[in-house]
């Protein structure tokens, strides 16, 4: 099981005009987001303020992740950095002396 920072950006070339519509589309999204928190697969997830883009921490395998991911597109794009704990920059280092 792998642990991956998601950097996320609103796509604004998709995003409607009428805030009536931009409440039905994010509502779903919301939605999506809230329930991946309670079952534990988002750890973290939060939106810089005033930007249409933010932040999660993700735990699981790469197909998982992909098929979270999915569900957002086309309206979010994502960038993705697999993360390393302080017991894994350990084995390295271990490594590195022999």
């Amino acid at each position: 099981m792998g642990k991956y920072l998601t950097l996320w950006e609103v796509d604004e070339s998709k995003v409607p005009i009428s805030p009536q519509e931009r409440g039905a589309m994010w509502g779903p999204m919301v939605d999506i987001v809230k329930e991946n928190l309670e079952k534990g697969i988002t750890k973290d997830w939060g939106l810089f303020d005033g930007e249409m883009r933010g932040f999660s921490i993700f735990e699981g395998s790469k197909v998982e992740l992909a098929n979270e991911l999915q569900m957002f597109v086309p309206f979010i794009k994502f960038k993705v950095h697999a993360i390393s704990s302080i017991d894994d920059m350990a084995e390295i280092v271990k490594a590195l002396n022999g």
